[in-house]
């Protein structure tokens, strides 16, 4: 082969990978979709005063209620509804609002305002099915980020209840531009204080980013959520082998600070074998959802976590709404 004929291959090659990665960006496979999933027959979807959910209204008139959050995935999604069933189920009414990508959001999980969650907190203290004294937040992943928040700004509140949690305040996701992203959350129009997660090699976890960042966390302080503003009880769900974030480190350093500054009552349930998926009602062993290698643990581990963890938020949440 000779010289010209081994430039020209490599230069063919250089235009074949500069194409690929272009159409890649254009294209961006790793985007995921914006799921608004239908309420189904047990809910209605509300779509009114900058409020855009999915509601599951309790049988009887006056009953306690849940503000439930769900996470990173984006909109209203069938799992989070889930959960949301069976807590109706139970008997409390459960509104399931969107905080990003849904008409009138913002397109990612980026400076995503707070208001959004007073907003559905004040929608669904008037609906007739609810009694508006007994209101629990109830959020998983990125939405515990968010449940901590609000339980934060509402001391009305009687309980909340955050799986795989975040002691926190991190910075946004933008699928689109993955680099250096502006912060997850606004407040009266001003950004967050929060911290920077490490970009991940390909061959380790996701957690690994949000490890490296969390070493950091001496030198922004003001990132951490000041959990001890928050007046309910408040119940944390967490698997040790959590791949996504280090879910039970940052669970304990809630408690430590809630102890530490005069905070509320602070359990943790932490479970082994069991990732980020540790937190919902109890799902069959042979469910494929259990067995997501990108989120952590095992496949027994978080069949057992559910199995044991949902029915004592159940108790939390019955306790405390009582």
């Amino acid at each position: 082969m000779t010289r010209r004929t081994r430039r020209r291959l490599v230069t063919g090659a250089l235009v074949l990978l500069l194409v690929a990665v272009a159409t890649a960006w254009i294209v961006k496979p790793w985007v995921p979709d914006i799921d608004l999933a239908d309420p189904g027959p047990k809910g209605t979807r509300v779509h009114e005063a900058g409020v855009f959910a999915n509601y599951y209204p309790a049988d009887e008139p006056r009953s306690a209620a849940v503000l439930l959050l769900g996470g990173s995935e984006g909109g209203i999604t069938d799992r989070v509804a889930e959960l949301a069933v069976d807590l109706q189920r139970r008997g409390f009414s459960v509104l399931q609002p969107s905080y990003f990508g849904a008409p009138g959001q913002p397109g990612h999980l980026e400076r995503v305002p707070l208001e959004t969650f007073d907003r559905a907190l004040a929608w669904l203290r008037r609906q007739p099915s609810v009694d508006p004294d007994r209101i629990a937040v109830v959020g998983h992943s990125k939405g515990a980020e968010a449940a901590l928040l609000v339980g934060t700004r509402h001391p009305e509140l009687r309980a909340v209840v955050a799986g795989a949690p975040s002691s926190v305040v991190w910075q946004g996701i933008d699928w689109d531009m993955p680099i250096n992203p502006g912060p997850s959350w606004t407040a009266n129009g001003k950004p967050l204080a929060s911290l920077g997660y490490s970009l991940w090699r390909p061959w380790r976890t996701v957690g690994q980013g949000y490890e490296n960042g969390l070493t950091h966390l001496s030198e922004h302080p003001e990132a951490e959520i000041r959990i001890e503003r928050t007046r309910a009880p408040v119940l944390l769900v967490c698997g040790e082998a959590d791949n996504l974030w280090p879910a039970c480190p940052m669970a304990r350093h809630l408690r430590a600070r809630a102890n530490e500054r005069g905070g509320p009552v602070v359990t943790v349930l932490a479970y082994e074998g069991a990732g980020h998926t540790a937190f919902g009602p109890p799902l069959k062993l042979a469910d494929p959802h259990l067995t997501e290698r990108f989120t952590g643990g095992t496949r027994r581990g978080n069949y057992l976590a559910r199995r044991g963890g949902w029915p004592r938020v159940i108790s939390f949440l019955e306790q405390h709404l009582a």
